[in-house]
């Protein structure tokens, strides 16, 4: 089940619409049913409370207002070695052992 400071990208009728931190999940007088207070990602900054199952919250899709909505738990992409390589290619190392800055104005595309 997705946990507290997570974040989750809110989908509605199908489509992605924002991205929201689970801030709080606080269990109902229901069981299986919690209060998630979510912290919208957006602007403004906004604080929300929905009610919902323990399968809402791992990502099963539910309706509200009659729209389906669903929450899809975002996990951090792992960072490929060849791209960290890539991306540290604008420092060489000079001659004396130190590192130089490579001017980034001579490989702006004409």
């Amino acid at each position: 089940m997705a946990q507290e400071n997570d974040i989750v990208l809110i989908h509605y009728e199908g489509n992605p619409l924002t991205f929201a931190r689970i801030e709080e999940i606080q269990p109902d007088a229901k069981p299986d049913w919690y209060h998630v207070k979510l912290l919208m990602l957006q602007v403004p900054l906004q604080i929300v409370t929905w009610i919902l199952k323990d399968i809402y919250i791992n990502g099963e899709a539910f309706t509200m207002n009659e729209k389906r909505m669903r929450l899809e738990m975002i996990v951090s992409p792992e960072k490929n070695t060849q791209t960290q390589n890539s991306q540290k290619s604008t420092i060489a190392p000079s001659s004396k052992g130190g590192t130089k800055v490579i001017p980034l104005n001579d490989r702006r595309p004409s």
